[in-house]
């Protein structure tokens, strides 16, 4: 009997320890309910005066949120800075004098800080701040599933091969996130966050100078800011309509040939998603829902969670 009731109190105890593991590995939009309950209120205001100072960084942010999930996950590593002992992301071909915002990373967290001392991750904090910046220039909201950690490492190597680059192929965009668990779907409702932002000349003059699969008169357009040589960091919109409001307009582009970056313009181009993009042009309903459901989907890429990782102090460095 006494044997019978030990079995039976173990079995309990490795089910409980099972339900912990299990809990402690699912993200929750009411995570720091109790431990931080301001937490999304601060860093929505800190976006909110980010975006009127500069409209861009609302694209800004979305984009270093894709560029951190694509590299070991959302777990914040592209936010790390290089040292004499660490290598960071920051400095990959996507990435390097590209990728921006960390200036309002940063802000964010030390006002998060301020409020709950080293209880909400970078990875959360971008996470947040990547959802606010849609909904300040005008698009969508969603629930953000938080409780991911810090990561103490990063991969350059990563980086270099798994960001999708504006010059890939249809084929090779959908290869890179179907690798990440993506479909061709999330990809191409992804891809509409280009209707808010900039991009440099040297990631679209390929494109506007020997490209077929373009407007000739939108190519001249962006040949007189981005020369043949020379000028690799003039900006251009990649919504030539509303490039600071979040809408379907990308997509309409994309019918005109007038996709900026050659990857645009590879979703409509005679492929496989052709007759997404014509529906999206049309009906922004069917886009801002397959893009919240995308968002939602990339942001539980392989989090850290549980015991994993750290919660840094401060969002450049690893804690020492």
């Amino acid at each position: 009997m006494m044997g019978c009731s030990t079995h039976l109190i173990f079995s309990i105890i490795i089910l409980m320890t099972s339900l912990v593991v299990i809990s402690s590995a699912q993200l929750s939009p009411n995570f720091y309910a109790t431990t931080c309950p301001s937490v999304k209120e601060i860093v929505y205001s800190t976006m909110r005066q980010a975006v009127i100072n500069e409209a861009r960084m609302g694209a800004s942010i979305l984009r270093l949120f894709f560029h951190d999930c694509f590299v070991q996950g959302c777990d914040g590593s592209i936010l790390l800075v290089d040292t004499p002992t660490f290598t960071g992301e920051q400095g990959a071909l996507p990435n390097k004098n590209s990728v921006r915002g960390f200036n309002v990373i940063n802000t964010i967290k030390a006002n998060v800080e301020a409020a709950c001392r080293a209880t909400v991750s970078c990875a959360d904090i971008l996470a947040l701040a990547a959802r606010d910046g849609v909904v300040l220039l005008g698009g969508p909201s969603w629930d953000v599933a938080l409780g991911r950690r810090d990561s103490t490492t990063a991969s350059l190597a990563e980086a270099n091969t798994d960001i999708p680059p504006p010059f890939a192929s249809l084929s090779t965009l959908i290869t890179l996130f179907s690798n990440k668990g993506l479909s061709a779907t999330d990809m191409t409702a992804l891809s509409g966050g280009h209707t808010i932002g900039q991009a440099r000349c040297i990631s679209f003059r390929d494109h506007i100078y020997n490209d077929t699969d373009i407007d000739p008169d939108f190519a001249k357009l962006r040949q007189s800011t981005c020369p043949f040589s020379g000028g690799d960091d003039n900006l251009a919109p990649l919504d030539i309509q509303t490039p600071t409001f979040f809408d379907n307009k990308y997509y309409q582009n994309l019918l005109a040939k007038r996709g900026l970056l050659h990857s645009d313009q590879e979703l409509f181009n005679g492929g496989s998603q052709d007759s997404l993009v014509r529906i999206y042009s049309y009906n922004a309903w069917a886009f801002t829902n397959d893009f919240v459901a995308a968002m939602i989907k990339m942001g539980n890429i392989t989090p850290l969670t549980g015991m994993e990782g750290q919660i840094r102090l401060n969002c450049s460095v690893v804690n020492s």
